[in-house]
């Protein structure tokens, strides 16, 4: 009978993501999701992460009415994916001290799929591998208008950072 070995995951349903596309002089354009699901698959580096749109929290109510009705339409588009994988991972490598991985993969959000490179920081600490990086996107790669009324008041390109803790 073969032994059959089954790859160890390291998941979190906890994880941060966090957008920024302010413009100086203008009122902060940010919100934050406290609880995007990750997983990693610690024999061969694939990642893949979900957030629920509607998860973003913004300063300010109104913004985050305009973000799901106008924008995102989280209605519509209710989730962003990303499906990749980490170059070069080996979990038994990982210490405390964070080493940079380049991460490539495919993001979907609203409704279109762009392939992203991320460079990322991970670490392990006990069971604990910590994952966080950020990059940029458009919204106009992704097919999201933006009204001129408005445009002066949201940057042309948006900072993804993101932060998960899996186990």
């Amino acid at each position: 009978m073969p032994l059959a070995f089954y790859a160890q995951k390291y998941s979190t349903r906890t994880g941060t993501v966090k957008f920024e596309a302010s413009v100086a002089s203008f009122e902060e354009v940010a919100a934050e999701n406290k609880s995007a699901s990750a997983i990693v698959n610690a024999a061969n580096g694939d990642m893949a992460v979900l957030a629920l749109m509607k998860g973003f929290r913004f300063k300010v109510a109104l913004m985050e009415e305009h973000f799901n009705e106008n924008y995102a339409e989280t209605s519509k588009y209710p989730k962003a994916t990303f499906k990749g994988k980490i170059a070069n991972f080996k979990v038994d490598s990982l210490t405390a001290t964070p080493s940079e991985f380049t991460i490539t993969g495919q993001l979907t959000l609203h409704g279109t799929t762009k392939q992203i490179t991320s460079k990322a920081k991970i670490s392990k600490s006990g069971n604990t591998i910590t994952i966080t990086g950020n990059f940029s996107v458009k919204p106009s790669d992704f097919d999201i208008e933006i009204p001129s009324v408005v445009s002066k008041k949201i940057a042309e390109t948006i900072v993804i950072s993101y932060n998960f803790s899996l186990n």
